[in-house]
């Protein structure tokens, strides 16, 4: 069969060798929130890929919520970013930054001094977070964003995009997936506010179109990305919601009219029905990425069909960095030790060999 996955792609500012995306993953490898040396060699390593999505970014000091991840909102982590672009254009990639504000999903120890969480609503999220001076703690309950807040954080994500552009980024995801804070003001569960930003489905949605809007104003419409991830309780949201397909689909339409550079569906099998991929498709006039439990067999079905224009990869990526060449050729794909994922350590990061010198 022949296969797209590995034909180009061009798409605007986004022009792609392959159609193999290595999807966002946090790996917490960036002590006081700075890029590094050693995460410019994991992602140089993986510039196999066409597009190269990182791991989720700050874009304000409270956005952090993790131990370790990295930031784009001052300018030791831009000069920090630089290099690690510069990399992966060395060997044919495109690299989008995924700008991740984590909302009620931090914990004040992951924090620099004087920022505080803020989410939709004061709700926690249920469940606890890793601390690297405390270990696992429960997330406390958040500030529940007022009109300063609102403003602060939609300049925020503006000028984390221009800064990730002037770095050599090729544009940016918005995160608004995964239990996240654009998510958590799309879910009911998490978003109880009774002004313009809650309660209808038209209000909820409607942070999550200024923020679009206002990375657009920044850096113009083909470098903006978004990341959704319908029918997902990851985080402590509500799953399957009255007319949760529905409030999807007005969405994409609305981002499908101002004419973005990508949408990225997480679409796992078994939470995210091929009807709702095929509505999604029909109602979003741009490019699709799809990342879901691919392999090359699925991947190959989806873009023949149509039903995407990339395929975004993630856990394989971890341990195969040259992964889209093992697809290519259907070499073995090798597993990684989960113990060390987030470790902050060197090891089981980029250390993970190529193939040949796996094989020898």
């Amino acid at each position: 069969m022949t296969t797209k996955l590995f034909q180009p792609l061009t798409a605007g500012p986004l022009s792609l060798k392959n159609r193999v995306a290595m999807a966002p993953m946090t790996r917490s490898r960036a002590p006081g929130a700075v890029p590094n040396a050693l995460m410019r060699e994991y992602y140089r390593q993986r510039a196999s890929a066409g597009l190269i999505i990182s791991e989720g970014v700050a874009p304000a000091p409270e956005a952090l919520g993790y131990s370790r991840i990295p930031g784009i909102f001052n300018d030791a982590q831009q000069a920090g970013w630089a290099p690690i672009a510069d990399a992966v254009h060395s060997r044919g990639g495109t690299l989008v930054l995924q700008l991740m504000h984590v909302g009620r999903v931090a914990h004040p120890d992951n924090l620099p001094a004087g920022a505080q969480a803020v989410a939709p609503s004061a709700v926690a999220a249920a469940g606890q977070m890793w601390t690297d001076t405390q270990g696992m703690q429960d997330m406390p309950v958040p500030k529940a964003m007022d009109a300063a807040d609102l403003s602060r954080v939609r300049g925020a994500f503006a000028d984390a995009a221009r800064r990730a552009i002037a770095a050599g980024a090729d544009g940016v995801e918005l995160h608004a997936a995964n239990g996240y804070l654009l998510a958590q003001f799309l879910n009911p569960k998490s978003n109880q506010r009774t002004d313009q930003y809650g309660g209808t489905a038209e209000n909820r949605r409607r942070f999550v179109l200024e923020v679009v809007d206002a990375t657009i104003a920044a850096i113009g419409r083909e470098r903006v990305g978004i990341r959704l991830s319908p029918f997902n309780t990851y985080n402590d949201l509500a799953a399957n919601f009255d007319n949760e397909e529905a409030e999807l689909l007005a969405l994409v339409t609305e981002l499908s009219k101002r004419r973005i550079g990508y949408l990225h569906l997480i679409a796992t099998p078994g939470v995210v029905p091929d009807s709702t991929v095929d509505a999604v498709r029909a109602h979003f006039d741009g490019v699709l990425v799809l990342a879901g439990d691919f392999d090359r067999d699925r991947a190959d079905t989806a873009l023949a069909a149509g039903r995407a224009d990339v395929i975004a990869f993630g856990r394989p990526f971890i341990a195969n960095p040259d992964l889209a060449r093992r697809l290519a050729e259907r070499l073995p794909i090798a597993g990684f030790d989960p113990a060390v994922l987030f470790s902050g350590q060197p090891e089981g990061y980029a250390d993970y060999p190529d193939y040949q010198a796996e094989a020898a």
